[in-house]
C-alpha cells in the first residue's frame, strides 16, 4: 500500500519513470496503478496517437522494444501499456538490452500478474535501477478487514468489525471482488454512515445470522442450539457454504484460543496484537476460554483435522459434507 501511494505520488509530482514493471500475485493494485498512468501521463488530446495497449498473447519482446523505441508525436511522452504480460514469461528476460538504456520519452508499464520476476536476473537488477520494479502480494486473511476498513475511511466511511468480517468469510482476499463490493455499498449508503451487517445483508445478500463468523462465535460461547440452526442452514445450502471453508475459520479460530490459553498478559490490547486480530474480537477468545480449557482446545483441534481429511473423502464412509460438520460441531461442543 506504501509503495502504490508512493508510485501515485510520484507520477503526479511528475517523477515519471520510463518502465513500470508491475507483478506479483495480487492482481488489484497491478490494474490499479496500470489505470492511473493510463489516465493521467498522458492528456486527453495526445492520447490517440501516443497511447498504445498492447496483450502479452499477441506480441513479441521485439515488436515491443520496435514500439517503446519510436518517438512520441506533438506530446513530451508516449505511454505503452501491456497487459497480461505474463504470456511472455519463456522471453521476458530479452528485455535487459532495452532496459539498460531505456527510451527517455517513453513510459512502458508491464502487467505481470500472478508470476513474479528472478530476482538474481539480469532483468530484475537492470528494472530496479532504470525503472519501477513493484510486487503486488496477496494479503492474508487476517490483514483484509483492516484493508476494508483503510479503503472505506478513504471514503469517508466506517464499518463495523462484524461488517469487515461477514465480507471477508464471503469473498476472501480477492481485493477486486472485494473492492466492486465496497463499490455497490457506497453507492447506496451515504457519506459518513457506519456500514452495518443489517446494510451489507440488504445491498450485497450476505446473511448477517447464518454465516461462519455466527458459527464461530455460537460455538465460543456454547450456544448449542444456535449452532445447530447455522449447520442445519449450511447442510441445506453447501454451494453458498463449502465445509472446507467452515473448517478453516473453525481451525484458525481454535488455533488462536489455543495460543491465547498461553498468553501471560491478556488484556485486550496486548491479546490483539498478539494474535493479530481487531480488539473488538478479543471478547470472543476470552468467552471462548472460559468455556473450552487448553485440553480440550488441543483435542477440537485433532478433530478439526480429522474432519478436514474425511471432507477429502477418507474414511468419511459416504457422509455428506453437511453430516461432517454436524459430527464436527457436536464433537466440539460436547
Amino acid at each position: 500500500m506504501e509503495d502504490v501511494t508512493r508510485i501515485v505520488a510520484d507520477i503526479k509530482s511528475g517523477a515519471i519513470k520510463p518502465l513500470y514493471f508491475l507483478q506479483g500475485d495480487e492482481p488489484y493494485y497491478i490494474d490499479k496503478i496500470a489505470a492511473y498512468i493510463e489516465d493521467n501521463v498522458l492528456k486527453e488530446e495526445e492520447r490517440g496517437f501516443n497511447q498504445m495497449l498492447l496483450y502479452g498473447r499477441d506480441v513479441s519482446i521485439d515488436e515491443i522494444i520496435s514500439n517503446a523505441k519510436r518517438y512520441p508525436m506533438m506530446a513530451e511522452r508516449q505511454v505503452i501499456i501491456v497487459k497480461e504480460a505474463q504470456d511472455l514469461s519463456r522471453s521476458i528476460e530479452n528485455l535487459v538490452s532495452y532496459v539498460e538504456n531505456p527510451q527517455p520519452t517513453t513510459v512502458l508499464v508491464f502487467c505481470y500478474k500472478y508470476k513474479t520476476l528472478d530476482k538474481r536476473k539480469k532483468l530484475a537488477k537492470a528494472l530496479s535501477k532504470k525503472g519501477e520494479l513493484f510486487e503486488s502480494k496477496k494479503l492474508y486473511d487476517n490483514q483484509v478487514g483492516d484493508w476494508i476498513r483503510r479503503v472505506l475511511s478513504g471514503r469517508n466511511y466506517d464499518i463495523q468489525p462484524k461488517g469487515a468480517q461477514m465480507l471477508v468469510e464471503f469473498l476472501g482476499n480477492d481485493l477486486s471482488k472485494i473492492s466492486n463490493e465496497l463499490d455497490k455499498l457506497t453507492v447506496v449508503i451515504p457519506k459518513g454512515k457506519e456500514i452495518t451487517p443489517q446494510l451489507i445483508e440488504e445491498n450485497i445478500g450476505i446473511s448477517k445470522d447464518f454465516n461462519n463468523f455466527e458459527l464461530q462465535k455460537a460455538i465460543g460461547e456454547k450456544q448449542v442450539v444456535k449452532a445447530n440452526q447455522i449447520i442445519t442452514y449450511f447442510a441445506h445450502n453447501q454451494k453458498s457454504h463449502p465445509l472446507i471453508m467452515s473448517i478453516a475459520i473453525l481451525n484458525s479460530f481454535f488455533t488462536k484460543l489455543l495460543s491465547f490459553h498461553g498468553l501471560k498478559d491478556k488484556t485486550k490490547m496486548s491479546a490483539a496484537k498478539s494474535l493479530k486480530v481487531n480488539p473488538y474480537f478479543v471478547q470472543d477468545y476470552i468467552t471462548a476460554s472460559r468455556h473450552y480449557p487448553m485440553r480440550k482446545v488441543s483435542q477440537i483441534i485433532g478433530f478439526l483435522r480429522e474432519a478436514d481429511v474425511k471432507s477429502k473423502g477418507v474414511g468419511a464412509n459416504s457422509l455428506s459434507d453437511g453430516d461432517i460438520l454436524k459430527e464436527l460441531v457436536f464433537r466440539i461442543l460436547h
